[in-house]
């Protein structure tokens, strides 16, 4: 199948229209009026009259029927998207070098939709997420060679979301050579990324500046929660007395301990527990922190498990609150899309109330900016991240 040579054509729904001509890239199956018996990877989409709104990645498998890539007249060539993927590398230059770690393409934000590009120094881990992002692989990897001249591309497609597409999951080497770890800097701090095994593509990038920013607040004898492989308890130990970071997993414990190391810190202490369990046994024992981190995964994977979420969001917050000292800070983060920034601050408020503690908001932030927010897409905005000062 060539995929340049579009033939098929989606036509979709009113509603379907309207959301689209609101800055937003999706179309659900219910929006869509016709559709081609084939499966292409790109269709030219009309609206109920039969004129052409763009073009769009067609995923027949998923819920997510279309994701447009244009609302240009002609239909998209290869010249076209490396175009777009030499816009978006561009716009990171700045955060190259030769240890350093960034998003390179950041899917929807970028307007490329279902495509993940993270750079690790000389190393590049894609995602391709969509069909028709799958679709042009070796177009991707081709340009990237080009642009970036990376040692080695390594695919992560080893995720779920790939089975809502119909898709395999797949991981390996697609070009060059890529070792099983290597090593960053963020910020002065390094740490070793587990490339092949780590989560999302070895590395959580979009809270890189906020745990930077941490170093501005952190002080005295810090906690940390969640910590997966260290990467906020050690730069808070640029600032703290002390560090307890605690997680649930034993081999992220272990790189945990390795970045330590690496980095010649004496002030912190790992600790495997459950961090539910953890908060509440040290309020119990009536213990007390001067900063607190709470980075939780994503309480909501869905729209369903909200209400849970937000219990188990506020849980943790109520309890840290109640640990922290006066004029102690929390940093706490939610990264589920479905929690807006709004519910997660009126949650915090809730539990501050319910701490009986007033709370000061010192900065409110989201994912580094080389995750950007597309304006008319919420999707993109998943993360939240809150640095408070309890009173």
């Amino acid at each position: 199948m060539n995929l340049f040579s579009i033939k098929d054509r989606v036509r979709i729904t009113t509603a379907g229209v309207r959301r689209i001509r609101r800055g937003h890239l999706w179309v659900y199956a219910g929006d869509v009026a016709e559709e081609p018996d084939a499966e292409p990877p790109i269709v030219q989409v009309t609206d109920a009259a039969s004129n052409v709104l763009g073009y769009a990645f067609y995923s027949k498998p998923s819920q997510i029927r279309l994701r447009f890539i244009s609302r240009d007249p002609e239909p998209p060539s290869p010249e076209f998207f490396r175009s777009r993927i030499e816009n978006a590398i561009a716009r990171r230059r700045a955060f190259f070098g030769p240890e350093s770690s960034c998003r390179l393409i950041f899917g929807e934000g970028d307007f490329l939709p279902g495509i993940i590009a993270d750079r690790y120094g000389r190393y590049v881990v894609i995602q391709t997420l969509s069909r028709g992002a799958d679709a042009l692989k070796p177009l991707l990897v081709d340009t990237l060679r080009e642009l970036i001249e990376p040692a080695g591309i390594l695919e992560r497609n080893d995720v779920k979301a790939r089975r809502l597409e119909g898709l395999e999951e797949t991981s390996g080497i697609l070009w060059g050579t890529v070792p099983d770890e290597v090593e960053i800097s963020e910020g002065g701090t390094r740490f070793i990324v587990d490339l092949f095994r780590g989560q999302k593509t070895g590395f959580f990038l979009d809270q890189s500046q906020n745990r930077i920013t941490a170093r501005n607040y952190g002080f005295g004898q810090a906690l940390d929660c969640f910590t997966n492989t260290g990467a906020f308890a050690l730069q808070l130990a640029h600032v703290a007395e002390s560090v307890l970071a605690v997680d649930v997993s034993a081999p992220s414990l272990l790189i945990a301990r390795r970045n330590c190391e690496l980095n010649g810190f004496s002030n912190v202490e790992f600790q495997e527990a459950n961090v539910f369990d953890f908060l509440h046994g040290q309020g119990e024992a009536g213990r007390r922190f001067d900063t607190i981190c709470l980075d939780p995964p994503a309480f909501a994977k869905n729209r369903n498990a909200l209400p849970a979420a937000r219990a188990g969001y506020k849980e943790i917050n109520l309890r840290a609150l109640k640990l922290l000292k006066p004029e102690g800070v929390l940093i706490t983060s939610s990264c589920s899309y479905h929690m807006s920034e709004a519910d997660f601050f009126e949650l915090l408020n809730e539990a501050a109330r319910d701490a009986h503690r007033y709370i000061q908001v010192l900065e409110r932030r989201s994912q580094s900016n080389d995750h950007p927010v597309l304006a008319g897409m919420p999707e993109t905005h998943y993360l939240k991240c809150f640095f408070l000062r309890a009173l």
